[in-house]
């Protein structure tokens, strides 16, 4: 139990870090001034100031967070509104952040989003050239064999590889199954070759009642695979590409979750919060550090991709305020954005409540975790 605390606290703390680093990095760059870098959460156990920033450590050891010098009320979801000049020395309002080019703005806020996506691009192109990645092979394996069933009586053994079926080649699991369907009650010829190599011809009859777990053969058949590995200068383009691929799932997934949410007012039962993040942690665990770091990436695509999403309170409401006043050439009126960021960061939290009390509700009533 301690180990999987611990293993969520740095999940999430390296997810949330490498985010803020984003923005702190952009706005160092772009000459912002940055008053503090905080590891976790306020309250402040201690703070150490170098240059002009304040490098804190914080109570709550999830996350951390980075506060611009003149960062505005409004994209900061608080309803309280003051003029902004009256916070800012005179000699220093160029280095304001709500003083900085729409383009400027639009980078600082973005790049927390980005950092979450490279993060994920370079574990897994770490892992495509560290570990590598099953490549599924052209070859159909004999996993099972049911005792007098009809793969038995032929002579069909665990380990053999299906090689034709009536000189058709075998190439896939589905492609096996579809003729095998088209000849029930009729006699097939397999060409077989055994863990031994040798090739045999066996004859065979699939049954057309059969019991439901067994198949018409009576067999379990799996699609061989072989572990690619790609080079170090082939993995980050590799790595890319299977993040986009994921990013696209996982917007998928978030479509079909809020269409289940408002069509039939339930949650998916497959969706968690902080608390079944932590119970997958776990599971994760046990598996070693290279499903950790896949459990890693695969977060900080979920993190980019619902924190660009155009709803207020998050990174993607304050960018879609901002490209507002960059296509009008006039700045959304603060009160109105505050509100509406703080509007929805009640409706935000209002969510991982409910989120939350179905996670409990599944812990509680023992339901399993992940689907079966």
């Amino acid at each position: 139990m301690l180990v999987t605390i611990l293993a969520f606290i740095i999940i999430l703390s390296v997810l949330v870090l490498i985010h803020e680093a984003g923005h702190f990095v952009t706005a160092k760059l772009f000459g912002i001034k940055v008053e503090e870098f905080g590891f976790g959460l306020p309250p402040r156990i201690f703070g150490k100031k170098f240059g002009e920033t304040i490098y804190s450590l914080n109570w709550l050891p999830i996350g951390g967070f980075v506060k611009l010098y003149g960062e505005d009320e409004a994209g900061g979801g608080k309803p309280e509104f003051k003029n902004q000049n009256s916070k800012v020395k005179t000699e220093d309002i160029d280095r304001a952040f709500f003083s900085r080019p729409v383009w400027q703005r639009f980078v600082v806020v973005f790049a927390g989003v980005f950092m979450n996506f490279v993060l994920a691009v370079a574990i897994l192109s770490f892992l495509f050239s560290a570990v590598g990645v099953p490549i599924s092979g052209n070859k159909v394996s004999v996993d099972v064999v049911v005792k007098n069933s009809p793969a038995e009586k032929a002579g069909l053994r665990v380990g053999d590889v299906v090689e034709s079926i009536n000189g058709a080649s075998i190439i896939s699991t589905t492609q096996l199954i579809a003729i095998t369907k088209k000849h029930l009650g009729q006699e097939m010829v397999l060409k077989v070759e055994s863990k031994s190599s040798k090739i045999e011809s066996l004859q065979i009859t699939p049954r057309k009642v059969y019991p439901a777990n067994e198949g018409a053969m009576g067999i379990a058949i799996s699609q061989n695979s072989t572990i690619k590995k790609y080079p170090w200068y082939e993995a980050p383009f590799v790595g890319t590409k299977e993040a986009l691929h994921e990013t696209y799932l996982i917007a998928n997934g978030l479509v079909m979750i809020v269409v289940q949410i408002f069509t039939k007012a339930s949650i998916p039962s497959d969706v968690a919060g902080p608390v079944g993040i932590a119970q997958l942690t776990g599971v994760v665990v046990s598996n070693g550090p290279f499903a950790v770091l896949s459990f890693l990436a695969l977060l900080s695509l979920n993190l980019a991709l619902i924190n660009v999403l155009p709803i207020p309170a998050l990174d993607g409401g304050r960018l879609l305020f901002i490209v507002i006043e960059g296509v009008f050439r006039k700045k959304v009126d603060q009160r109105i954005e505050g509100y509406a960021h703080a509007i929805g960061m009640a409706i935000l939290l209002g969510l991982i409540a409910l989120i939350t009390l179905h996670d409990l509700y599944r812990v509680f009533t023992g339901q399993p975790l992940l689907p079966k």
